[in-house]
């Protein structure tokens, strides 16, 4: 990645993630001077802090696997489940589907992570298994095998959520093929700002843009810096106690890079659908929480 790129992506990423933090303080400057807390500890304090052991799990049944701006995958069930303490979690997630909507082939897919989450801040590392390997296999295979990934991302507080993610592969597979026939490590890496909106009657409207900064695996190691993905999601959840509930997403998303690249990604491609750069899906899911 050239460099002024890689200072376009940061200034991009402070100036945007510096606009809700000015709102922020401002919205509570009258609070702040009659209590004086620091703004920082002030945002820190509306986290509630975790108290004893935490857990909780959900699944869902969903029309299309979308990840980032990518189709990962055609009708599928998903569940997950975690636990925690003071913070401290661990968190297994899998998926079971058709890769397309031929029904022609099933590839299931079972991530590990584990992390710390206090005050907005959410660090973890990812590992991705997806059956095509071993399970313990580390090595860097220039198109399948296991992932591992290091995040890290940052909601502003619980009134203003507004997310800043950074996601970046640290090992196992993930390089490509140079001119010597040697593979490369790319160290994909991807950069997302979301914001949900709470809406009444137990709506939210959830919108994302994301990027990749330099040559990666979301472009299929063929560019460099791109507008990876923009999505919109409108959900309706139903709470049926009060750690339990049930809810039914649908979401949009749209990866410019893709279509740019090749205009034939804005058809329907229903044997081939990893060539869509249009998507959209419908979740239906239950979850406690």
């Amino acid at each position: 990645m050239r460099i002024e790129n890689f200072r376009k992506v940061i200034a991009l990423v402070l100036c945007i993630g510096a606009i809700p933090i000015v709102i922020n303080v401002s919205a509570h400057a009258e609070e702040a001077v009659s209590h004086q807390p620091s703004a920082v500890s002030y945002l820190w304090d509306e986290y509630k802090k975790p108290v004893g052991l935490t857990y909780g799990a959900q699944a869902r049944i969903q029309t299309t696997y979308l990840w980032r701006g990518i189709y990962a995958g055609g009708p599928n069930i998903q569940a997950s489940a975690n636990v925690g303490y003071g913070g401290l979690y661990a968190d297994l997630w899998w998926n079971i589907g058709s890769l397309d909507w031929a029904f022609d082939t099933f590839e299931p897919e079972v991530d590990f992570s584990i992390g710390f989450k206090r005050w907005g801040l959410n660090l973890f590392v990812l590992y991705i298994h997806n059956f095509n390997c071993g399970l313990f296999d580390f090595r860097n295979y220039p198109d399948i095998g296991n992932r591992l990934e290091l995040d890290v991302s940052y909601t502003l507080s619980p009134k203003i959520p507004l997310t800043i993610l950074w996601a970046s592969r640290i090992g196992a597979s993930d390089g490509y093929l140079n001119a010597t026939g040697d593979t490369v490590r790319a160290y994909s890496s991807y950069a997302e700002i979301s914001y949900t909106q709470a809406l009444p009657y137990g709506l939210s409207l959830h919108g994302a843009f994301g990027i990749t900064p330099w040559r990666s695996c979301y472009t299929y190691y063929e560019r460099d810096f791109a507008v990876q993905n923009i999505e919109v999601s409108l959900r309706k959840d139903w709470a049926v106690s009060e750690r339990c509930g049930i809810m039914l997403q649908g979401r949009f998303a749209v990866n410019p890079s893709a279509l740019a690249a090749d205009k034939k990604t804005a058809e329907w491609h229903p044997k081939e659908p990893y060539w869509q750069a249009i998507n959209a899906n419908i979740a239906f899911g239950v979850y406690l929480k």
